[in-house]
This record gives structure tokens, sequence and C-alpha cells, in this order.
């Protein structure tokens, strides 16, 4: 197709025409000037227009869509055009704006925007393939990376499977960054926003805001997130205290991701430790389960950077710390939880902490009761979360209590063998853990679970009850 033919479609001219051969092409500056302002005045209903210059970015030569690169003063002109039009093309597909910071808009509101989005993602494609055909024939990266920064928002804004993106708009945001990573020579996503050790910068520094935080953050890991924390800090804390659920829960992600991806060091340095904890902690008050989960996850990895490790010498006493707090606070929900979601997310996350729960026995003793005598079908997750955690605490200070203990490994087998309901592999496996459990509160009380094992009155149980004490009993002896 014709230069000529695209810019008669477009309804396009330049003010200099008449001291132009009919043959050479306009300016290319007034011309996406000319085209920002009509995509301002064409909104919502743009997306012809933006087929067109689609069109316009395929099939018109690289030399007059940009200026060679030694004359800086026309290339900074030029660069001030596009990063115009690449924002009003972006703008076409801007999500509407709520009425008020509280009440979310309807999926009927977005109903437009996936298509808009497409579109767009296709136009700016067709430019940046352009773009990195111009890089390879020499233009230096660090030339085109101001105009770069525009589509990875672009690519930030749309990847995500929100009700405001469908298949089709993923698709093409995806391709979009492909295409961004190839004209630009980078390796990959993180590559982009960190750089590398060889003298390459990224932009994280350049592009960061509030928006684009959860979209490039997990993106960087060490060493590349170290020099940002200052930018990333913040909005992940902001994120974290978002009135909105699913925003609460992007900014624990984004703040768990800062404690694995930074140093000890760094994150010790203008107490951000004890900031991060303190946002963290008040959320263990809240009652959504998934809100919960990730909490606890980060804060368990959080409290191994913030505490100092145990003294090894032996004469000094303990002190409680922030540990102790989030077991104790940790310990007395799960106590008092009566919600499934919940439940399962305390007992998956109990095992985690291993060995420094012991420190809570009397509450951790009748949680683990408490939790191995209620059913969870139907994967029975909560039961074997809490003999995983019971076989972690068994030799540091369960031997006291083998009586109660082993009444309620004996109740539990019982109940299991006889439950119709599960299935065969999931009763074998926790028959399993709790012959498991057995071994080792035997061993911890130097054998007088076999003492008492020896009173069970064989009549009141199942021959696959005794066959599992005779195993564990036969384990033990050896």
């Amino acid at each position: 197709m014709e230069l000529s033919t695209l810019l008669h479609d477009l309804h396009l001219s330049s003010s200099s025409s008449e001291e132009q051969s009919p043959s050479s092409p306009p300016p290319i500056t007034e011309l996406l000037s000319q085209l920002r302002e009509k995509l301002i005045g064409s909104r919502p209903k743009s997306h012809s227009l933006i087929a067109q210059i689609k069109q316009l970015f395929q099939y018109a030569g690289s030399d007059w869509l940009f200026s060679p690169a030694s004359q800086d003063s026309r290339w900074a002109e030029l660069e001030a055009a596009y990063v115009s039009l690449i924002s009003a093309l972006i703008g076409c597909a801007a999500l509407p704006l709520c009425e008020d910071d509280c009440s979310p808009l309807s999926a009927a509101a977005y109903q437009s925007i996936p298509t808009q989005a497409a579109a767009v993602c296709a136009a700016l494609t067709a430019l940046l393939t352009t773009l990195g055909d111009r890089r390879k024939g020499g233009e230096a990266r660090e030339r085109t990376t101001s105009l770069l920064l525009l589509f990875d928002f672009q690519c930030a804004f749309v990847h995500q499977d929100q009700v405001w993106t469908s298949s089709a708009s993923r698709a093409a945001a995806c391709g979009l960054l492909e295409t961004l990573l190839s004209a630009g020579g980078w390796r990959d996503s993180a590559h982009l926003l960190a750089g590398d050790t060889e003298g390459s910068r990224g932009i994280l520094g350049g592009v960061l805001c509030l928006h684009l935080c959860v979209g490039v953050l997990v993106q960087v890991t060490r060493p590349g997130l170290s020099p940002h924390l200052s930018r990333l800090l913040p909005p992940s804390l902001l994120f974290s205290d978002h009135h909105r659920l699913e925003n609460c829960m992007l900014g624990v992600r984004c703040l768990h991701h800062i404690v694995l991806n930074t140093p000890p060091a760094e994150l010790h340095q203008f107490n951000r430790a004890e900031v991060l904890y303190e946002a963290l902690f008040k959320h263990l008050y809240r009652t959504e389960a998934a809100v919960i989960q990730l909490v606890l996850s980060c804060l368990l990895d959080l409290l191994v950077v913030l505490e100092k490790p145990p003294s090894s010498s032996t004469s000094s006493r303990r002190k409680p710390c922030r540990h102790d707090d989030v077991l104790r606070l940790m310990l007395t929900h799960m106590e008092a939880e009566n919600k499934v979601v919940l439940r399962r997310v305390y007992a998956a996350a109990l095992p985690a902490v291993g060995v420094a729960v012991c420190r809570h026995l009397w509450r951790l003793e009748r949680v683990v009761l408490g939790y191995l005598e209620v059913r969870d079908p139907p994967e029975e997750a909560n039961r074997l979360r809490m003999l995983e955690a019971l076989q972690k605490t068994t030799r540091a200070a369960m031997a006291c209590r083998v009586d109660v203990l082993l009444r309620c490994l004996l109740r539990l087998m019982v109940d299991v063998s006889s439950d119709s309901e599960l299935c065969d592999s999931l009763r074998r496996q926790l028959m399993d853990e709790s012959a498991a459990c057995l071994r080792l509160l035997d061993a911890a009380s130097h054998g007088h679970v076999q003492r008492l094992l020896q009173e069970v009155d064989s009549s009141c149980c199942s021959l696959e009850v005794l066959g599992c004490l005779a195993t564990a009993a036969t384990a033990t002896d050896r």
C-alpha cells in the first residue's frame, strides 16, 4: 500500500505542502501531531482510526518514520511527538473512571475495553517492529529507550486476567511484549526492567508508579531489586493497606517478593524490616482466608530476617520476641476458629513454623487435639497438617504428654478405619502418618508407648488398626 493512499485515507495534510514536491512525504512530526489530535477527538469510537495508524506504521518506510540518529535536536522533537501519540493510543484503551473511591464499576462498563486494547497493541506492535528493524541497522538502544517505556506500560496494563481483558487482548499484549523485547535487544522482562551487570541499565526506576508496581515488581529478582527498593516499598505498602481485598492481596504479594529478593542488611537499614512487620502483623486479625494465607507466609519469611538467631549460651534465658507474638496470636485464632477455609489455612502454615512452636506447648496441644478430632473431607488436609506438625514437635517437647496424644491418635485411627467416605489412598496416608507419630512418641518416651499399647482392647479395633499398631511396634523395636 502506497504512503500517499494511507495519508489520504487518514485525511492528513502538511502545512508546508506548497514547498514540497508531490513525490516527497510531508514531515512526520506534523502528521504525528495531527494523528494525536484525531485520536483524542474520536474517543471512544476510535477503532477504525487505530487500524489505519497500524497500517501507516506497517507500510511507511523507517527512514520517513524515524529521523537519523545523528541529528540530536531533530530526534528530540520526533521523540516527543511519538511519546504524545503513544500516550494518546494508550488512552484509547484506558479504563473508565469510578464515580467514587468505594463503588466498583460493573462488568458492562468494561465491555469495549478488550477490543480497544487489542487494536492498540496491534498498532504499537507494528511501530515496534519497524523500530526494532531500525535499531538492528545501527540505532543505539539508548536512543530508543524513552519510546519503549510506554510500550511496557501498555503490556503491564493489558496483560492481566481481569474483567477488562479478554483472551484476544491478552494474546495481543503477549505479542506486544515479545516485540518490545526483540526491538530493544532484551533477553526477557527482568532484563528489560533491571538491566544487567555489563552497564546496561533497566527501565524500572524511570517508569515505576503505583499502577505498574504489581506488574513489574514480581519480575525483578535479586540483585536487581535492591537499587529500586526505596521506590518499590512505599507503593507496595499502600497496596497492602488498601480497603479492596484484591488490592490488599497484591500488596502482600509484593511485600513478600521484596522480603525474598532483598539482602537482610538492606531490610534492616532505615528499619524497613520493622515497618514491614508492623504492616503485616495487623492483617492477622482479618477474617479473609486468602489474605491470612499470604500474610502468614510472608511473616514467617520476614521473621527469619528480623529476629536474631538464639544465643548458644545455655545460661541465658531466652526472651520473648516477635516470633512468639505471631505464634501466640496464630494458635489463639486456630483454637477458636470455626470456618473450614480458615482452619485449613492455619493448619497448612503450622508445620512451616517448625520446632519453634514448642515454646507455646499448651496452646499447641489444644490445637492439635482439636483439629485431629474433627473431620475435614474430602482431602482431610487439616488432619494431615496436624500430624506433620506433631511429628516435628514430638521429640522436642511432646514426650511429657504421651498419654493424651496416644489416646487422640488411637481415636483418630479408629475413626479413619471406619470412615466409608475416605478413599483407600487417603485412608492409608492417614494411618501411615499416625503410625509415624506413634513411633516418634515411643522413641521420645523411651518405650512407654509400647507398654501402653499392650493395654489396648483388640476387640474394639479393626484389623486395619491392629495391623498398623503392629507395624509401628515392629519399626520401634528395630
